[in-house]
């Protein structure tokens, strides 16, 4: 029996247990097997949950980009590995075969080593959903840069703040990009990042919206004849199994971004191993996934598991709404899309739409559908099962974060029964506790606690760059000899797990983690603002959208108050981007605030949610009398 591809409920669980019974050998048995080594381990794991050191395949020596593209040109040469499709759909869609995406990674990894760019050197990507992206990332791995993508949407500031934490030597850009109907001029902001990072000798520029930008004389250089010149030969780095692959940032609760470092072999071992099982993926199927791959989903399910599959995987440049909110839709039925992975954010927002929308496409060749980013509501999971699926097309919810690189509880398609918004089962090798206040687990069904990992997985990231102990305190303090996810859990009464959301200062609106810290940060530059804090609250399409209670320093006329409203919305785009700005913004004369000054997020969480019934004991509050103000005067 391989391991390798799961084909039933029985065999989930035999294949379960023998990943916990005797974690190395299971993982040993499918690196073997599935994946091309240019030197065998010399040892499957060691660990220290307490340093906290974690290897895995120590002393093997590998190249990524051969396991996903080299050993597929004999027998899958001509076959699409990347559909790009354009955010205008009247331009072509491009099918980039495993042969063609050989020469174009090799040819871009030939212009990174002529501009001096070497095994270790970092790497920043801040490119629009288009070929050049995924091409970009897997030419680092090639030459074995690190590479280290920021989302496009992100605002100069939080770029300058990742090359600068990580000390990139290129930035690879485009002079701009669409989003829709709109154009972003991608180009200025790196150069307005680029006047506060003296790390960067090279910007290689590929051109998109054909925009005028420009071009600094000795610093930026057009990708295109680079490329055009370059030679299709590369040839690969052999890396240790250890070695970085790249960094990716995530938010922290703190106002530093974590830069999350990822290694090679166990994260595309596991990687591939999820892809195939949790989607299901046969031969010649048309996979599809909508996230950007400035974040872990596009990493991990859009370039690295997909391809050592030999899939073919859609990259998709545009919005769900543009031309219209068919979009999706269309693109499933044009490109006759097997499996679909999106976000709850984008299926509620889709299902507030005519249902024609949905109706006049033809979804029959879907097999699978998955959400991620967030737990799905139930009223949004049955409107995908029902309008998308037809009740055909299993929903995979799954579980997993930027830190842990792959997939870690989910259904696996045609074989765990669903239920409507868990995220059911661990996946092999996965071995999740729930544990209370105290730091026991909480063992049995029918529990909630805080959930951890008490086992390592091969994809686990391995550190924060430049900061191992930050690293530590974050994930393995809180409870001993765990990982701590930051999440809280439900476990039913047959084992399923329910994630019941974020347990510290992070807020998921829209799929994406935002630190309040930052924020917080951001709003405080405000003359006006004496200070300020950041919450939550319920939203029919984000999921969460978030509320800001401020202090101003001297309290005005309304009218002034409409403008600094829209002021403190405009500075947190500059700091964050526009993804972090608030919804809703009350002034207030005062925070609740514990006796040593902590402010009590979780009374005005209860109030941005219009749940004041059960607010607990006030009184023990430095100023209790703030929150009936608070209240009185909520949004």
């Amino acid at each position: 029996m391989s391991n390798y591809s799961i084909k039933n409920l029985e065999e989930y669980f035999q294949v379960y247990r023998k990943s916990v019974r005797n974690p190395e050998m299971f993982w040993e048995e499918i690196a073997e097997e599935h994946f091309i080594w240019r030197k065998r381990w010399d040892k499957v794991l060691s660990w220290d949950f307490k340093k906290p050191e974690i290897k895995w395949f120590e002393g093997a020596k590998l190249n990524i980009t051969e396991n996903c593209i080299d050993r597929h040109l004999r027998t899958k040469g001509e076959k699409t590995a990347i559909l790009f499709e354009p955010n205008d759909p009247k331009e072509d869609a491009q099918h980039i075969t495993y042969n063609r995406l050989y020469e174009r990674v090799n040819q871009f990894a030939n212009v990174l080593k002529d501009h001096g760019i070497k095994k270790g050197d970092r790497v920043c990507i801040y490119l629009p959903m288009i070929p050049e992206l995924a091409i970009s990332t897997l030419a680092c791995a090639r030459i074995g840069a690190v590479h280290s993508v920021v989302f496009a949407g992100f605002s100069s500031k939080a770029l300058a703040t990742r090359i600068n934490d990580s000390s990139c030597k290129m930035v690879i850009t485009s002079d701009g990009s669409y989003r829709g109907s709109k154009t972003i001029d991608l180009k200025g902001i790196v150069d307005e990042a680029l006047e506060e990072c003296t790390s960067v000798d090279t910007v290689l520029v590929a051109k998109r919206i054909n925009s005028e930008i420009k071009m600094k004389k000795g610093r930026d250089k057009w990708l295109k004849p680079l490329l055009e010149a370059a030679s299709v030969e590369c040839a690969p780095e052999i890396m240790d199994a250890e070695d970085p692959l790249f960094i990716l940032y995530t938010s922290g609760s703190t106002g530093m971004p974590k830069g999350m470092v990822h290694t090679t072999a166990g994260y595309m071992v596991y990687t591939a191993y999820t892809f195939k099982n949790v989607f299901n993926y046969r031969q010649n199927d048309v996979y599809w996934c909508t996230a950007d791959i400035g974040w872990i989903t596009g990493h991990s399910y859009i370039v690295y598991g997909p391809l050592a599959n030999g899939a073919t995987t859609v990259m998709f440049e545009g919005v769900p709404n543009y031309p219209d909110w068919g979009r999706f839709w269309d693109v499933i039925d044009k490109h006759k899309v097997t499996q679909f992975y999106t976000a709850p954010t984008a299926i509620r927002a889709l299902a507030k739409e005519n249902i024609e929308c949905v109706d006049k496409h033809n979804l029959s060749s879907l097999k699978v559908l998955g959400t991620v980013g967030e737990p799905i509501n139930e009223e949004a999971w049955h409107w995908y099962n029902d309008n998308v699926g037809k009740k055909k097309s299993p929903i995979v919810d799954t579980w997993w974060q930027t830190e842990t690189g792959g997939i870690m509880i989910t259904s696996l398609p045609y074989i765990t029964p669903t239920k409507p918004t868990y995220a059911t089962l661990p996946f092999p090798g996965i071995q999740p506790a729930l544990m209370d206040e105290n730091g026991e687990e909480i063992t049995g069904n029918q529990v909630d606690g805080r959930l951890c990992v008490k086992y390592p997985w091969p994809s686990m990231a391995r550190t924060i760059w430049g900061n191992h102990q930050r690293y530590k305190e974050t994930y393995f303090s809180a409870f001993e000899d765990m990982y701590f996810t930051g999440d809280g859990a439900l476990r039913d009464e047959v084992g399923y797990y329910r994630i019941t959301g974020r347990v510290d200062d992070v807020i998921i609106v829209s799929g994406h983690n935002l630190g309040t810290a930052p924020i917080e940060d951001a709003i405080n530059e405000h003359q006006a603002v004496a200070e300020s804090a950041i919450v939550g609250f319920p939203h029919d399409i984000k999921g969460n959208a978030l509320y800001g209670y401020v202090i101003l320093k001297e309290t005005g006329e309304s009218r002034k108050h409409e403008n600094v409203r829209k002021e403190i919305n405009q500075l947190i785009t500059e700091h964050i981007g526009p993804i972090a700005k608030l919804d809703k913004i009350q002034f207030v004369k005062g925070l609740p605030k514990t006796r040593s000054g902590k402010i009590m997020r979780r009374i005005l969480r209860k109030i941005a949610s219009k749940d004041t019934s059960n607010l607990g004991d006030t009184s023990t509050l430095l100023n209790p009398e703030v929150v009936q103000d608070i209240i009185d005067h909520s949004i």
